[in-house]
């Protein structure tokens, strides 16, 4: 289990993590997102011991991670920006990485890069963007680690190669219980991916939860009344957003969706239909009521201004 105690980087004036808090069990994928500068890089370079801690701890099975190799050796991490030595290819590599992690899999190894369809021997710069990703994936699996972290885990890749990764992520798992913690930006592949989703916000989780009672937490309900009717008739629910065109209004609200439909229901209603929410929606309104959203400038002569 991965353990965050009152957490907190700084990098001269900038707090990049503060007093952060959380668990993450073992044995599953837990998802980090947060908008740029929300602080998941830092917290995955302070889990794999390459950041020391300003304030609080991070402790992984009960071991303090910096500076300490026996934890240290249980842990692989493929940063955003990746790193190879100079004039190296994959073979080595792989020797580089057998040297670091006793659990080192040469057999595995040899499997995923034929599953990726990778030449070993050619030079790794000669690699594109998505085959360099490829690459240290390949080597971070191959690893056999009893936890692994992926920055930006899809970046590069196109479908075919997210699909193999993510049924890869799956197999580690589900098969030898190892838990993954991966960052993206692109909400569609967590809420496919992960088990546990936490959300960044000015260098602390705002809220973290299954991904499936996080979908429901917020929901969307259409409603139409033969009277006019305004925001003040839901007034006992935690409305989050409220449009009304003619006579009928979609409200976001927080919640239980089945007392809400079970009240307004009693209102007799002409339309009162529940939907439920995407990732990406929730999303955007949980960070739009923590005041980030922007708009674009108004238009003055044909430009932005």
């Amino acid at each position: 289990m991965i353990k965050a105690r009152k957490l907190t980087k700084r990098f001269g004036k900038i707090e990049a993590l503060v007093n952060l808090n959380c668990n993450i069990p073992q044995g599953c994928i837990y998802g980090l997102v947060g908008a740029n500068g929300a602080g998941k890089s830092t917290f995955l370079r302070l889990c794999n011991g390459i950041y020391q801690p300003d304030e609080g701890h991070i402790s992984i099975n009960g071991g303090e991670v910096f500076d300490n190799p026996s934890v240290k050796e249980h842990c692989v991490f493929v940063p955003d920006e990746l790193y190879f030595l100079p004039q190296s290819n994959l073979n080595r590599m792989s020797y580089l990485y057998e040297s670091m992690y006793p659990r080192f899999s040469m057999e595995r190894f040899y499997e995923l890069a034929a599953a990726f369809k990778l030449d070993r021997a050619q030079q790794l710069g000669t690699f594109s963007k998505g085959m360099r990703r490829q690459a240290a994936t390949i080597l971070a699996l191959s690893a056999m680690t009893d936890y692994v972290f992926f920055d930006e885990t899809f970046d590069g890749l196109d479908p075919v190669m997210r699909n193999l990764v993510k049924g890869m992520l799956y197999d580690d798992v589900l098969e030898r219980g190892c838990t993954a913690v991966i960052t993206s930006h692109s909400l569609r592949e967590l809420e496919d991916t992960c088990d546990q989703l936490a959300l960044l916000y000015q260098g602390g989780i705002v809220f973290e939860s299954d991904v499936q009672n996080l979908k429901t937490s917020l929901f969307k309900m259409q409603v139409a009344f033969a009277e006019e009717f305004d925001q003040t008739r839901f007034s006992t629910m935690e409305i989050v957003s409220f449009i009304k065109q003619g006579s009928v209004a979609n409200m976001i609200i927080r919640g239980d969706s089945a007392r809400a439909k079970s009240a307004i229901a009693a209102q007799n209603p002409l339309l009162l239909e529940i939907l439920p929410l995407t990732l990406e929606e929730v999303f955007l309104y949980e960070m739009e009521a923590l005041g980030y959203s922007f708009e674009a400038p108004a238009l003055k002569g044909g430009e932005r201004v």
